[in-house]
């Protein structure tokens, strides 16, 4: 055992947290899989947690793998990887596939070894790594916003036009993680203003347009117009089935729950097992279940926000803040959906949910955060070798 935690690097408590979300994953994925047993016809539950399983297991190769790589090596590799990104976001807009019955171009098919990906996912990472290297390399220089156009903005919206018409959250998510990253990285409140401007006039366009011309933009736009056009909507409608499935096995679950598999809910909720997982979580171990997850999640972005201020460089602390924070905020959101502070908006809940995408590339974030905890403790322990007093200072 000491063998396999002299190989770990980095910050143990976000390992501990982490490994604690993908252990306890197991039970609500195997419980509310059922559901989709029963869908596909053959009752076989098992084989859900097994392809759970080997999502996790390729989720921490990944971590383990990105954790051993210096984080100045992101750098470089975020402006190989853009491009790449914008191709896979074409490839998906115009060939995507259809999942479990969801009508949208998400996902694209790996030929070779017949794997569906989210290449949204990946696209976020990719674009919040660049944008934090973009920062660290003018946060001595005096920009002027014609200058930041085309290096900056011009990748931001074109990631986001290519995601927007099939998956509006996750655009939205994307957006506001780049604004916060970008407004902690020292950019002119200003120049925030004239993009938040413009952006609302671009998404009010894209918004008339598509009303306008039906048939020209992807079916998921009705979707998520109609979403949250019945989340305002006070009357009931069949578009709110799924929050009251969620309302109903929330309310079930009382303070310790009904226990592990004895969900009822889970066999009506669509989704039971990803955009809708936490609401089974919560019918099966109560609000102390709920609260104690909540608290695994703060945890993590509390440590976070630890690693981000012990970072030795700019380009480290906003590198944190900008592949962690998504996680967190997502967390919340899945849960603000299943007790409808929020409308439904199919986002995941990380490292609980099924589905490849979501756990692979939450890993890598999670590795990125590891390697720049890793780089700081080369450092302490170099400092050590020649003061044991400043260790010992900085400790108190």
């Amino acid at each position: 055992m000491k063998n396999v935690f002299r190989h770990i690097k980095g910050d143990k408590t976000i390992w501990a947290v982490v490994s604690l979300l993908a252990l306890f994953s197991f039970l609500p994925v195997y419980s509310s899989s059922s559901n989709l047993a029963y869908l596909y016809g053959d009752g076989n539950t098992f084989k859900f947690l097994l392809k759970h399983l080997t999502h996790l297991i390729l989720g921490f190769v990944i971590l383990y793998g990105v954790h051993k790589v210096p984080y100045n090596y992101f750098k470089g590799l975020s402006v190989i990887a853009l491009p790449i990104v914008i191709i896979l976001l074409i490839i998906t807009i115009t060939q995507g596939v259809t999942i479990d019955g969801a009508n949208a171009s998400r996902w694209i098919r790996i030929p070779i070894v017949g794997v569906t990906f989210q290449s949204s996912t990946l696209a976020s990472v990719v674009l919040l790594t660049y944008i934090a290297r973009y920062l660290s390399k003018i946060k001595d220089n005096t920009i002027t916003f014609k200058e930041s156009v085309l290096p900056l903005w011009v990748p931001v919206f074109l990631v986001l036009t290519l995601i927007l018409p099939a998956n509006l959250s996750t655009a939205a998510i994307i957006f506001s993680m780049v604004i916060v990253l970008i407004f902690i990285g020292g950019y002119p409140v200003k120049y925030l203003l004239i993009i938040l401007f413009t952006s609302l006039m671009f998404l009010s366009f894209f918004i008339v347009s598509a009303k306008a011309f039906p048939n020209v933009f992807p079916n998921r736009v009705d979707t998520w117009i109609s979403r949250i056009d019945n989340f305002f909507d006070g009357e009931k409608t069949e578009a709110d089935y799924q929050i009251e499935k969620a309302k109903i096995a929330i309310a079930s679950g009382g303070i310790t729950g009904l226990g592990p598999g004895k969900s009822i809910q889970k066999n009506f909720l669509p989704q039971s097992s990803s955009d809708f997982i936490y609401a089974i979580i919560v019918e099966e171990f109560g609000l102390v279940g709920s609260f104690t997850l909540m608290f695994l999640y703060m945890l993590l972005l509390f440590r976070f926000v630890i690693v981000a201020h012990k970072a030795e460089t700019v380009f480290g602390k906003l590198l944190v803040i900008g592949v962690g924070l998504p996680i967190v905020f997502v967390a919340l959101i899945n849960m603000a959906v299943a007790v409808e502070i929020f409308p439904v908006t199919g986002q995941t809940l990380p490292l609980i949910s099924s589905g490849g995408s979501s756990i692979w590339m939450t890993c890598l974030a999670i590795g990125m955060i590891l390697s720049i905890s890793a780089k700081r403790e080369v450092i302490k322990n170099e400092t050590y070798e020649e003061n044991p007093l400043d260790i010992l200072s900085e400790t108190l």
